[in-house]
């Protein structure tokens, strides 16, 4: 039980002491906010705060919460108060209190950091040994922090001179170890930090960096023992460390100073106390030196360094981002120093095994290593080489595709690209299953290495045989083992991707044997090097070939390469197939059938089964190889085959398979026409030249063609291709072995057949293209073949709309068709190249080529159709490509030249391309006469325009313009300036050259294109035009940027064939410049375009040192083009003067030199005269943004021109702004307009004009100045514009702050240029100019000053425009704020005029209120307060006061008035002489009319006689007396203006009151007729109309006011005199009376007050002057009237000055005793009165009126 009391007591004293610890610091908060100055917050501070937060460790949640909400508050205000000092030293002892709670000491630590700085520095010095003292034991944060405070202090701090002394030293450290050692680290530290800008590469520095890091490292010399034990050096702590090395890696120098850095890196990655960070940090400084480091440095570095980084990566494994780090150091290391890693492949192993095991993060870093050493390991040799083949074999098998991927990368990348090992390898990873591996290996297989490296040309693939043993013996070994791969019934060595691959390959090494490039990827560029293929397989059968093969020397069938090859071969198509597969099958046989085929014919059915198959290309070769097996057996088979072929065509309905036999049917008759004529040619010296045929053969034959042509008419399409192929391959071979017209299948209707098929539109394409082809055979295997004319007619007929491809195809055909047999097309191509290919001598002829030609030139050329024409110039093409030996071709040259010139104006791209081929062509076959023809006539044709009719029918297209004006704009212009550009060199002939270095169409790349080789003659015309470069070089430049698309291509083409050293352009720069300067204003848009456009990429990202002069010419030439009347022009120069703008920038810099001063020198006159001043705004905004920019890059070397520039910007800031502005302006009002101004002035103050006028201000000196001064006077006088004029104000300040010094000499010349501003109209310039006259005076001499004084002073005298007085108020307001210094000095001119202008009396203008304000400061920022301001300047300020009195305006009187009554009335009291003066200048002021403001000199006098009254009764010389002023008061009271009038009276009233003045005669008779004329006026007043109403409301304020002020005169004015009294007691109160029932309350609250002082000053209640009857009538008049008063029961001001009133009576007549005068009624009325009071609202007037009623009724 006691327990629980007991503890209960404890909470109760507790929370007790807990509410008094509350209420404490609530005192402390209330004292805190009650705190006024800084002074009063300092002393709080000081003495509460280190007990405050002692409170800190309370137990109690409440006051800890108190305490942190007092410490934020007072947070706020220390930080606002930088001056505030705290008690530091309370505080560092509170902070060393071993028992304080760790809560208490976070806090006071804080304010420790907070004060110590703030402490004067002497009191620092005084307090550092504490800091030091204070820091033992502390955790690290805090001790870091005091390290902060005391680090700046030790500079401070005074040293015993000699070191013996140091005993005397301020911090006692010999007993601090610890704290020492904190120090030294510390200071360590701050020596590190980067002050200011170090440069990293200095030696020194480094060397010193690596000094503090490694400290003194004991070499194995001499010195090193020297060093003694106490001298040496420790290394620094870790984290003194990682300071360091950042440090080191910005340096380029620390990557090369050895061994330093080598040590750095073993110490970071292997030192004792090194950690994570720095292990990353050293591991970059790895990085760093394998990058920086120079090849003669990093010599000796590279072993040590992969010792240590493959130490690590062996040994640590914790951080795998650090691993990663490693490793890829080791990949560069490998990229410098290949030679280091040659010999060490158990490295690459062990890579390669980390790669297999390592996380996905460090496998990256692993595989980008691998990636970079591959280059250390391409010239292995011997067992070296071997090791790595066995190596990456097996790493091309892990099942991580990394590491597959990075096999791959070494396999191609290691071994040449002979080496079939590592081939072999390449192979099989390209049938892997990740395309990341097989992609690579494909590229690496399939590119064939450059062309142009022609020496090792040998050695760019291993040799067919070689490699095809060796893939044979790995298929081989393969079988053997799990590896092979099976589907389906059948195993194979390889997958099939793999297989593909390889034969695909052994196909490119045949190839590369043969001596023919390889190829891969188009079957029929693989077919054109067919006969090639075949003479080395020939050879290679021959047995020219070595056998390969040791163990045997029998040529065994098996062990021929070709053999083996054809082996893998069906070995895939049987299991596989494939398009690729089966083609190089059909090649290895075809090319040597007599030796080849023979394998196959056991394989007919096999070979059937593949013209079976689901592809239509695959039927096709399968039908070839087919024709090919069969033409080697003997006649039996061939009969039985092809009777087996018929019948699988007619009776087997699937269309597959009809397909294949009919393909096969028509290419088997086709080789067994063709085996016919040879033998006929063998044997044609026998009389019967058809024995060879037998005639049972020959049924057959027709039999066959006859069941092929009924497929013609087939629904399905592909056998309608089938049969016109089969078709071909027969007539192509021999005359078609069916009649030639007649009922039935004749050579007619075939012919008539095809040709309708040509134009159809149900046709593909395919079956077109076959029917051409088909149709151009006929006559090629038929010498006598009867319709060639009708089929070549047809043929030319048959153009429809746009078909290229297809016109090509029957461009061929025709040429085929026009020379019959002796075409190339009768050849076998397998065996046979179309350049080789020389036709029998023997043939009949059947060339009708001349035909054929006339009709092209004479038809199809001239045609109206477009259509007809480019497929006409295409025909023409092929047959002067194909038969160009042809006498009729070489005999028609000049017709054909001039047909294809008439196709160059046709606006198919196309057309022209193909007729611009055709020219180049022609002119290369004529001899030397014929070409000068040629020449002549080409180029007249084109420059004149000049060209052959087309007839026109209806449905020609005219186009309008002429020849060379086509709707897109193209047409001949393309031409024509091919042709001006080769007249110009003199060689007119070189325009065949251009033709064929220009257009080069997509077509040309096509098959049917290339087979043209226009790249061959364009490469031969690149190498003839060589020597024309100079000339040409300027204009081609140009012509590249042409707007006209076909020119622009072209150009285009010819520069890049004949430009290929990119430092041409560089080396013709001047040319190329004068070309296009010279073009910009060329007549022709065109030109003009173009030549900004070249301009704009010439100047891109070259050094135009060499042209600076030219640069202001192109500067002004573009400016010109800007404004040019053509849209895209004017976009181009756009575009070229960025351009230009962005170059000139850069040259400006000053690490340009020399040449950056010329650059500025010459731009800036033609930026300013010209550019900025443009009418063009795009000119002028770019010339501007070019101004700032160079201003801003140029820097100090725009000092020179700083006097033309500053000017003329400045300028330029109004010329700029929009001229909308200034009219708005005009239109404003005077407050819309000065807000706008102002703003307008700000955004001039912002502009890039302004900011480059800011940049050169910095670098003006005296140099500068003379010259820049003279014209910024010049503009502040006669500038226009707002901006101007603002930015001029601007500058002169910023000069002022920049040079004060040396603009003093010129401050007197811009202060009289300013003064003009200062009364400028625009109330924004004339502050801008106030403000910088205010700076001005800073610098300016003081006899300027002065004179500037003195001009204020007069113009706000004298001048009464409103704007002069502004411009004063604002210029001294500035020259206080801005140079108080000035104002102090001459303060007897300034302040004098301030107060003055305090005074300004506010009319109706805004301004004049304003300046009051500004006057107001001037005044108070300058005088110890206004009293004392007043006694001191006191001579002066009457005197322009006087001054202002006497001043012909009234204003200014009226302010001089103001003035003195000012002075008057601070003062108090005013002594001789100064009164005398005062008082004088203001009577003086009196006489004469009244005016607005004269007031105030009443006023004046009023309260300088009733501060002076004493001084005013003593007489004194010169000092008015006081019946002077009061006769001159009284004489204004006379005055008709009421208003005055009133002011006036209340003058007097004063004056009199103050000296006792006895003057009522004269005022009653001023005042009581104003009196009584009112109250009559106001009695006789009607209602008034509606309109008068203000008028009226205002005259009776009027009457009120004039009313109530005559009483107030009055009973001032009531003097003590019997006499005055006698005469006018009676009247007086009469008066009162009569107004006191007749007024209004304000009125009868004036006549109250009258009458309290009426009888306190009536001399009827003295003893001297009693008169009974008098008083009784007095006291009557008062007692009825005054009744009225208290009854008011409106207003209880009336009440209450009426009580007063009685009350005063009846203390009156108590101390007098004259009761007897009050009468009985009067006693009444009174009694009556108050008794209504009883109920009063008000309780004290209540019981007043009690009291005194209760006093009347005791008369009674």
């Amino acid at each position: 039980m006691e327990v629980s009391a007991d503890s209960a007591g404890n909470m109760a004293a507790a929370a007790a002491a807990a509410q008094d610890e509350l209420n404490q610091l609530e005192r402390v908060f209330l004292r805190l906010g009650h705190a006024e100055t800084d002074e009063q917050l300092q002393n709080i501070i000081s003495k509460f705060l280190p007990p405050v937060l002692l409170k800190l460790s309370s137990t109690q949640e409440g006051v800890r919460k108190k305490v942190m909400e007092l410490l934020v508050h007072l947070n706020k205000r220390i930080k606002s108060r930088p001056k505030i000092q705290l008690p530091v030293e309370t505080l560092l002892v509170q902070y060393q209190d071993p028992s304080a709670v760790s809560f208490v000491t976070n806090f006071t630590i804080i304010y420790v950091k907070m004060g110590y700085p703030r402490l004067p520095v002497e009191k620092q010095c005084e307090l550092a040994p504490t800091l030091l003292t204070a820091m033992e034991g502390k955790p690290q944060p805090q001790q870091d922090s005091l390290m902060h405070l005391l680090i700046p202090t030790l500079f401070h701090m005074k040293y015993p001179a000699e070191p013996l002394k140091a005993a005397a030293s301020p911090f006692n450290l010999a007993e601090k170890p610890k704290t020492v050692q904190l120090l030294l680290d510390f200071m360590l530290d701050v020596l590190l930090m980067p002050y200011g800008v170090i440069d990293w590469n200095n030696p020194a520095i480094i060397n010193k960096m690596y000094k503090v890091y490694l400290g003194d490292i004991p070499l194995k010399t001499k010195e090193g023992s020297v060093l003694k034990p106490e001298m040496k050096r420790e290394s620094v702590s870790t984290r003194v460390k990682l300071k360091i090395v950042p440090h080191l890696l910005r340096s380029r120098q620390a990557a090369e100073t050895f061994p330093a850095n080598i040590q750095v890196v073993y110490d970071g990655l292997f030192g004792a106390n090194t950690n994570a960070k720095l292990r990353s940090l050293s591991l970059q400084f790895v990085h760093h030196i394998c990058i920086i480091c120079p090849e003669s440095k990093i010599k000796p570095l590279g072993p040590m360094l992969l010792n240590g980084l493959t130490k690590l990566i062996n040994e640590y494994k914790e951080d795998s981002k650090l691993l990663s780090m490693a490793y890829s150091a080791v990949g560069k290391l490998s990229s410098r120093m290949p030679q280091l890693f040659t010999k060490d492949i158990a490295l690459v192993q062990q890579f390669f095994e980390a790669l297999c095991k390592e996380d996905a993060d460090t496998r990256l870093a692993i595989q980008e290593a691998l990636s970079m050493m591959v280059g250390a390991y391409t010239n292995l040799e011997g067992a070296q080489r071997t090791l790595m083949e066995v190596l990456v074999a097996s790493y091309l098998i892990k099942p991580e595709v990394q590491v597959r991927q990075v096999a791959v990368k070494f396999a191609s990348t290691v071994f040449p690209p002979n080496h079939i090992p590592s081939r072999y390898l390449l192979l099989l990873a390209a049938g892997d299953p990740r395309e990341e591996v097989h992609g690579e290996a494909q590229q690496v297989l399939r590119t064939f290495p450059g062309k142009n490296e022609k020496e090792s040309s040998g050695k760019q693939m291993p040799s067919f045989p070689e490699m095809v043993h060796y893939v044979q013996d790995k298929a081989c070994h393969q079988m053997k083992t799990p590896a092979k791969y099976t589907t389906g019934t059948a195993a194979l060595p390889f997958n099939p991707a793999t297989f593909g691959e390889i034969v695909l390959y052994l196909r490119m090494c045949l190839a590369h044997s043969a001596g023919v490039v390889p190829t891969s990827q188009s079957l029929a560029d693989m077919q054109d090097q067919a006969p090639a293929i075949g003479r080395y397989i020939r050879n290679l059968m021959s047995g020219n070939h070595i056998s390969l093969s040791s163990s045997s020397s029998s040529k065994s069938a098996e062990t021929n390469p070709v053999h083996m090859y054809i082996g893998l071969l069906q070995q895939l198509l049987t299991n596989v197939g494939g398009l690729p597969v089966m083609y190089c099958l059909l090649e290895v046989v075809s090319v040597y059938p007599e030796k080849l085929a023979t394998r196959f014919v056991d394989k007919m059915d096999w070979i059937k089964s593949l013209m079976n198959t689901n592809k239509e290309e695959m039927r096709e070769l399968a039908a070839l190889f087919y024709s090919v097996v069969l033409s080697i057996t003997s006649g039996d088979e061939l009969r039985a085959s092809l009777e087996q072929l018929i019948k699988m065509t007619k009776d087997n309905h699937n269309p597959e398979v009809q397909h294949g036999s009919l393909l096969a049917l028509g290419f088997t008759v086709g080789r067994y026409l063709a085996k016919g004529k040879c033998r006929t040619r063998g044997l044609h010296n026998i009389e019967q030249p058809n024995t060879a045929v037998m005639p049972d053969q020959e049924q057959l034959i027709k039999s066959t063609t006859e069941i092929i042509g009924s497929f013609l008419d087939s629904t399905s399409p592909f056998l309608v291709v089938a049969a016109c192929t089969a078709l071909g391959e027969i007539g192509r071979n021999g005359p078609l072995p069916i009649p030639s017209e007649g009922p039935g299948f004749t050579k007619l209707q075939l012919v008539e057949s095809l040709l309708a098929r040509i134009p159809s539109s149900k046709e593909t394409n395919k079956m077109k293209e076959r029917a051409i082809q088909t149709l151009g055979y006929f006559p090629v295997g038929d010498e006598d073949f009867p319709h060639q004319k009708l089929l070549l007619q047809g043929l030319m007929d048959s153009v429809e709309a746009k078909q290229i491809e297809l016109q090509f195809t029957v461009g061929e055909a025709i040429t085929s068709a026009a020379v019959g047999t002796s075409s190339v097309a009768a050849r076998d191509a397998w065996t046979v190249t179309e350049e080789e290919y020389i036709p029998p001598s023997d043939l009949k002829g059947n060339d009708v080529v001349p035909w054929v030609l006339d009709l092209i030139l004479n038809k199809h050329i001239i045609s109206p159709n477009p259509h007809v024409r480019q497929a006409a110039c295409i025909w023409l093409l092929s047959m002067v490509k194909k038969l160009s030996t042809h006498k009729a071709i070489k005999s028609h040259l000049k017709d054909i030249q001039s047909a294809f010139v008439s196709i160059l104006s046709d606006s198919d791209e196309l057309s022209q391309d193909v007729a611009s081929k055709g020219l180049g062509l022609i002119y290369e076959l004529g001899s030397e006469e014929d070409q000068q023809e040629l020449v002549t006539t080409l180029v007249d044709t084109l420059m004149t325009g000049k060209r052959a009719k087309h007839e026109m029918t209806g449905e020609t297209v005219v186009f309008q313009g002429g020849l060379s004006k086509t709707p897109d704009g193209q047409g001949l212009s393309t031409y024509k300036e091919l042709c001006s550009l080769a007249s110009d060199l003199n060689q007119p002939d070189l325009v065949y050259k251009f033709m064929n270095l220009a257009n080069h169409h997509a077509m040309w790349n096509s098959r049917k294109g290339a087979a043209f080789g226009f790249n061959v003659i364009a490469a031969k015309a690149g190498e003839q035009l060589a020597p024309f470069l100079p000339q040409l070089l300027p204009r081609l430049y140009r012509y590249q940027f042409d707007p006209n698309l076909g020119i622009r291509q072209a150009m285009t083409s010819i520069w890049n064939a004949l430009v290929t050293d990119k430092t041409m352009v560089d080396k013709y720069m001047k040319e190329i410049l004068e070309d296009l300067i010279c073009n910009l204003t060329s007549s022709l848009w065109r030109i003009r375009e173009s030549s900004c456009l070249a301009l704009n990429d010439l100047l891109r990202g070259r050094s135009l040192d060499d042209i600076i002069d030219k640069l202001p010419e192109i500067w002004e030439i573009l400016f010109r083009v800007q404004d040019d009347i053509k849209e895209t022009v004017r976009k181009a120069a756009d575009l070229a003067l960025k351009t230009l703008s962005k170059v000139c920038v850069k040259m400006c810099e000053p690490s340009k030199g020399a040449a950056g001063q010329k650059t500025v020198a010459v731009l800036l006159p033609c930026l300013l005269d010209k550019g900025i001043v443009s009418t063009v705004a795009e000119v002028r905004s770019l010339s501007i943004n070019t101004l700032v920019k160079i201003s801003k890059s140029a820097g100090s070397m725009l000092k020179p021109h700083a006097p033309k520039l500053i000017p003329a910007l400045l300028e330029s800031l109004s010329v700029l702004e929009p001229q909308v502005l200034n009219y708005l302006s005009l239109c404003a009002t005077e407050q819309e307009k000065t807000a706008m101004d102002s703003a307008r002035l700000n955004a001039v103050k912002s502009s890039p004009m302004m900011e480059t006028i800011n940049m050169s201000l910095q670098y003006l000196d005296v140099s500068v100045l003379g010259e820049l001064v003279p014209r910024l006077c010049e503009l502040i006088r006669s500038g226009v514009g707002l901006g101007t004029k603002g930015g001029c104000a601007s500058v002169i300040v910023s000069l002022t702050t920049q040079c004060p010094q040396d603009l003093a000499p010129y401050s007197g010349k811009l202060m009289s240029a300013l003064l003009s501003g200062l009364t400028d109209r625009n109330s924004v310039i004339q502050k801008s100019f106030a403000f910088a006259m205010g700076h001005l005076v800073r610098t300016s001499r003081d006899s300027s000053t002065e004179k500037l004084l003195h001009k204020l002073s007069s113009w706000y005298m004298e001048k009464e425009e409103p704007v002069y007085r502004t411009g004063c108020a604002l210029t001294v307001h500035s020259m206080g704020r801005y140079s108080p210094d000035v104002v102090k000095s001459h303060a007897k001119h300034v302040l004098p005029l301030a107060f003055l202008g305090m005074h300004e009396v506010p009319g109706e203008e805004k301004g004049e209120k304003e300046n009051c304000i500004l006057w107001t400061e001037v005044w108070q920022e300058n005088v110890p307060g206004t009293q004392g301001g007043i006694r001191l300047y006191m001579q002066e300020l009457i005197t322009i006061a006087q001054k202002a009195l006497q001043s012909q305006s009234w204003k200014m009187k009226a302010q001089g008035a103001a003035a003195m009554a000012s002075i008057a009335k601070q003062t108090g009291s005013l002594v001789p002489p100064h009164l005398g003066i005062v008082l004088s200048a203001l009577l003086q002021g009196l006489p004469g009319r009244t005016w607005t403001g004269k007031e105030e000199l009443l006023k004046a006098i009023a309260s300088v006689v009733s501060a002076c009254n004493a001084e005013l009764q003593k007489s004194v010389p010169g000092q008015p007396t006081i019946s002077d002023i009061v006769q001159a008061v009284l004489k204004e009271c006379r005055k008709e203006n009421l208003k005055y009038k009133m002011v006036a009276l209340r003058c007097a009233a004063g004056v009199l009151q103050a000296t006792k003045e006895d003057r009522f005669q004269e005022l009653a008779d001023i005042v009581f007729p104003m009196i009584k004329k009112n109250s009559l006026e106001s009695m006789g007043m009607g209602l008034p109309k509606h309109d008068e109403e203000d008028e009226e409301t205002r005259e009776k304020e009027m009457q009120v006011e004039s009313q109530i002020c005559a009483f107030e005169t009055l009973s001032k004015a009531w003097p003590r005199s019997p006499e005055t009294q006698r005469c006018y007691r009676q009247d007086f109160c009469k008066l009162m009376c009569e107004r006191l029932k007749l007024s209004t309350w304000k009125v009868q609250l004036g006549v109250l007050q009258a009458m309290n002082a009426y009888f306190k000053g009536l001399l009827l209640f003295d003893k001297e002057h009693l008169d009974p009857v008098a008083l009784t009538e007095i006291l009557l008049e008062t007692c009825s009237s005054i009744t009225h008063s208290l009854e008011n029961r409106s207003y209880t001001s009336i009440r209450t000055e009426a009580l007063s009133v009685i009350e005063l009576l009846l203390t009156k007549l108590q101390e007098t005793q004259q009761w007897e005068s009050l009468t009985p009624e009067s006693t009444e009325h009174l009694i009556r009165s108050l008794s209504t009071m009883a109920s009063d609202s008000r309780p004290e007037l209540q019981e007043k009126a009690f009291i005194l009623k209760k006093t009347l009724e005791s008369l009674d």
